[in-house]
């Protein structure tokens, strides 16, 4: 896993993303051109002119956003078109594709879980990188991402942390905050609360889910391209979520486009009922760890293979423990482990 610190003005922080992940983010752009050619029927030059569309507005509304993407082409070698086609890859896709998953928010007395199976074509993988970043005046970033992309899952020095849930349901406004720098945006936050907060301020480009946690709260952020929703913890103090809206949306229609979407959620909560009890109120890293590693269902379980009607498998898992301000991916399967990174503040 390359693993890559970079620190500095946003141009610099993004020029030191670039350098250390060329490879990376020509193999990056290499899958997604592939992907969106099957998918929706655009070569790469016409993905090009889809993410033009969103560069003024980046520009005006998110400058240190789009220094830190110039910095990053100017790294790789790329068009900054390039640069902003993946950061805004769910976007241009208009729901066409993105990635699934199960994430789970779970405070306990001694802990305050935040995790999430990351699941997506197998080929992607070894495009993953890990970055970290040290920016003044702002919390210090720890996350796992695409290379090229600057917002994704990880959490942060305050000890706010996000995971994601891809959604598909019609509609994209690209005057709006896309998905990927909004992960950025709460991770640059203090808390669960501000971070939900600013992005409802921008709202946001497509739909999607964006769990937010930190030591001491947990929100289930779900939005589309025209609402807002938050999803509070239960009686025992989790958030779960899969590929579907779990809220209401007025005059959105969610196509549950990964039908054991409606599977996961439940069997997570029912996993995690299981391992709560009075003799062990205080479930273990272990314990909850394990709840990843469920293949009921399979190949399209909380711990996904792909293989037949199932198009994606588990990439990774990651479990951050945001009150110790600690987190370990797992990479592959999370129960066939292919390598482990651990971080910490």
């Amino acid at each position: 896993m390359l693993i890559v610190e970079c620190k500095g003005s946003p141009y610099e922080i993004g020029e030191q993303h670039g350098t250390a992940a060329k490879t990376h983010i020509d193999r990056c752009i290499a899958f997604y051109a592939s992907l969106f050619e099957k998918t929706s029927k655009l070569d790469w030059s016409e993905v090009q002119d889809v993410a033009s569309t969103f560069e003024p507005r980046i520009q005006q509304a998110w400058p240190e956003y789009y220094e830190e993407m110039k910095g990053v082409a100017h790294g790789s070698d790329r068009p900054i078109s390039d640069i902003i086609a993946l950061n805004v890859r769910t976007e241009i896709a208009f729901g066409n594709f993105s990635d699934g998953c199960t994430s789970l928010a779970w405070h306990t007395e001694k802990r305050a879980y935040l995790g999430q199976n990351w699941d997506w074509k197998e080929a992607q993988k070894e495009n993953l990188i890990v970055l970290k970043i040290d920016q003044p005046g702002k919390p210090a970033i720890q996350m796992i991402t695409e290379a090229g992309i600057i917002g994704k899952i990880g959490f942060n020095s305050a000890g706010v942390g996000v995971c994601l849930n891809a959604i598909r349901a019609k509609g994209m406004d690209p005057s709006r905050l896309p998905v990927h720098l909004g992960l950025r945006m709460a991770l640059e936050c203090s808390t669960a609360k501000q971070a939900v907060e600013a992005l409802e301020s921008y709202g946001m480009a497509a739909p999607a889910h964006i769990l937010i946690a930190d030591p001491d709260d947990a929100i289930g952020f779900e939005f589309s391209s025209t609402t807002t929703a938050r999803l509070l913890p239960d009686a025992k103090g989790r958030v779960v979520h899969s590929n579907h809206l779990l809220l209401k949306h007025p005059g959105v229609v969610d196509t549950v486009w990964i039908k054991d979407s409606l599977f996961r959620a439940p069997r997570m909560t029912e996993l995690s009922d299981a391992l709560q009890t009075t003799d062990n109120p205080n479930p273990t890293w272990a314990e909850v760890s394990r709840l990843f590693e469920d293949e009921k269902n399979a190949p399209a379980a909380i711990c996904r293979a792909q293989t037949g009607e199932s198009e994606s498998a588990t990439l990774f898992n990651i479990l951050m423990d945001l009150r110790q301000k600690k987190a370990v991916i797992r990479m592959g399967k999370p129960n066939q482990v292919e390598e482990t990174v651990s971080l910490e503040f």
